[in-house]
């Protein structure tokens, strides 16, 4: 099945623009009185047909709507970017695909990548969604410092920081409790510093362990939220 992916509803008309409108129209070729499917992002999954095709945009009436629960909710991951970009973007689109609520990047004070292009990494974002057929699109957040993201911290029931240094650290799948919201901290390819580690404690974050294995920055985040979405199954 191809999923198409617009938020432009109006009662019962949508509207596809940009890339979608690109895909759907000249990709495809898809023609007045075709019927496609798509998804608001919200979790409304919509079923239309086409009404109207134009230079810049492909009008759509809709024909039904059905409400898709999300299974994994209020998980919020921040991770600092990797210094290899597509690693992050790989990230992106496998915690899409096993689903996701929210993401930030975060700078810290070992973080080699000190920039993003948010617009690139949201094109990611939508594209795994719709190749997974779900209809939650994970909000992305704009990169900002861990100091500045610790402070500003406040509605998350579970706060969370994976870090490789020594003392008493419990598995994260023995400390989540299901079905509430949760934020987890992944750090950089050098880990969080020592200071950031005692920043977090005394913001009420509990530190976690991810398992015995020594595991990459993505690759701890894919692992944390395989975690949650588990717990929440």
């Amino acid at each position: 099945m191809i999923l198409f992916y617009t938020n432009n509803i109006n009662d019962k008309i949508a509207t596809l623009e940009g890339d979608e409108h690109i895909h759907c129209a000249k990709t495809l070729r898809k023609k007045m009185g075709d019927t496609i499917h798509f998804v608001d992002g919200n979790g409304g999954w919509y079923e239309g047909q086409l009404i109207t095709i134009t230079k810049k945009r492909t009008t759509i009436a809709i024909i039904n709507r059905e409400e898709v629960a999300n299974r994994v909710t209020g998980l919020h991951i921040a991770i600092a970017p990797t210094k290899n970009i597509n690693r992050l973007e790989w990230f992106l689109e496998k915690t899409t695909e096993i689903g996701i609520s929210e993401i930030t990047p975060i700078l810290c004070q070992r973080s080699e990548r000190k920039n993003i292009r948010l617009d690139r990494l949201q094109k990611i974002i939508v594209a795994a969604m719709k190749q997974s057929l779900k209809a939650h699109l994970p909000k992305i957040n704009e990169l900002t410092t861990f100091s500045n993201f610790i402070k500003k911290v406040t509605n998350e029931e579970q706060k969370f920081i994976a870090h490789c240094n020594d003392g008493d650290k419990m598995l994260l799948k023995n400390t989540v409790i299901p079905q509430k919201s949760a934020l987890i901290l992944i750090g950089p390819e050098g880990d969080f510093s020592n200071e950031e580690v005692d920043l977090a404690l005394k913001a009420d974050f509990q530190a976690i362990s991810l398992g015995q294995e020594r595991l990459r920055t993505e690759t701890a985040g894919i692992v944390a939220c395989h975690t949650v979405s588990l717990m929440n199954q």
